[in-house]
């Protein structure tokens, strides 16, 4: 059996790491585009300034407007070839970052989170948007991002819902990928770049793949509380270095590598849901992997495990604390039946998929949270 793993080149953590983003320019020359909300720009200037000075580099800033579409990358991209930039970095959250990595085409790319609130930053993928947001297509690339430089006293100074989020992404890594592993199916590790052919996936996850996607539910349960903690009062410990780790590189690492499977499609699904419209990529993540595991028949222990987590952190354990008070059988067959075409990776499932199964899953996944957290005194 063929199998893949696909990494970025150099992934670097620590505290005022942003302080040496000038020395990765400099392995690729002398200046860089930089493409990032000008706010995200605003609140790092001094560490860019800094860096700027210490390596004798240049930023090129392009400007982003915030939305990933073909004809904002072609406008960066013609901004980078015009001042001759010899890398490309995309800082900031996920938008900011998915246009980097179309500007850059898998050449000379480093990734500068200033949030942990998304798997994103390593992957060798991007989403592209049309101009009113809607969703237009995925693109990959031929390699992952040369450097993913990750500033965790910056991510510490994040709103702590970012963070929260992206153990919410993280989550979701193990139970999908355990479910790719059992049905033999393939991942995205050997999508190769340009055009749409040759894009179906030829390789199945590794073991190694399947061990970083097991170490994220492992940290997330050892730390994910205490990292809270600490990004509430803005402050680095073991511990936030550790879920920041887990959010960005052992997720990222694991789901790209190691497969998706229910929770990603029924988060997708969701998106038909308008009351989750204002909800982040992963809260709702948290709640499909319930979801999933309902699904699977997931054993009573395991249940229980991941709602503790969800709880401790302020998951989302309903589809109420998604924005969603009430839904009917129809609306949970709407959900489904975009979670199952036949693109989607709960097709990674270990057994056949039926939309209707997966919306009564849907829906006892709210019971069964509903009864969590009047049990707990949450409600």
């Amino acid at each position: 059996m063929r199998k893949a793993l696909i990494l970025p080149t150099k992934y670097v953590q620590g505290e005022n790491e942003l302080l040496n983003l000038g020395y990765f320019v400099q392995t690729f020359g002398k200046s860089a585009l930089l493409i990032a909300n000008p706010e995200d720009v605003k609140r790092v200037k001094p560490q860019l300034d800094e860096t700027t000075k210490k390596f004798n580099i240049t930023f090129v800033e392009g400007g982003f407007n915030g939305e990933v579409t073909r004809a904002e990358t072609r406008r960066l991209q013609a901004v980078a070839k015009e001042n001759h930039t010899d890398a490309i970095i995309g800082l900031g959250g996920g938008k900011a970052i998915d246009a980097s990595k179309v500007v850059a085409e898998g050449e000379h790319l480093i990734i500068v989170p200033t949030i942990a609130a998304t798997d994103a930053p390593t992957s060798h993928s991007a989403v592209l948007y049309h101009e009113d947001g809607s969703f237009d297509d995925y693109a990959y690339f031929k390699q992952s991002p040369s450097v993913v430089l990750v500033d965790t006293t910056v991510i510490a100074k994040a709103p702590t819902r970012f963070l929260v989020a992206g153990m919410g992404d993280a989550l979701s890594t193990y139970f999908e990928a355990r479910a790719t592993h059992n049905s033999y199916s393939r991942v995205n590790a050997s999508l190769p770049m340009g055009s749409r052919e040759g894009l179906t996936p030829n390789a199945a996850g590794t073991y190694a793949a399947l061990a970083m996607a097991k170490l994220c539910w492992t940290h997330l349960q050892e730390d994910g509380l205490k990292a809270k903690i600490a990004a509430d009062s803005n402050l680095v410990t073991e511990s936030l270095n550790k879920i920041v780790e887990t959010n960005i590189l052992l997720s990222g690492l694991g789901f790209e590598s190691g497969g998706l499977a229910a929770a990603h499609a029924i988060h997708n699904g969701m998106t038909v849901l308008p009351g989750a419209h204002g909800y982040l990529h992963g809260e709702k993540v948290a709640f499909a992997t319930i979801v999933q595991l309902v699904l699977e028949d997931a054993n009573k222990e395991e249940l229980e495990a991941v709602m503790d987590f969800s709880a401790s952190v302020g998951l989302p354990l309903t589809l109420a604390d998604l924005g969603v008070e009430t839904i009917t059988f129809d609306e949970a067959m709407a959900v489904a039946n975009i979670a199952c075409i036949p693109e989607e990776s709960i097709h990674s499932m270990p057994f056949p998929i039926v939309a209707e199964e997966v919306a009564n899953a849907l829906i006892v996944a709210d019971k069964i949270g509903q009864n969590y957290k009047e049990r707990h005194g949450l409600a």
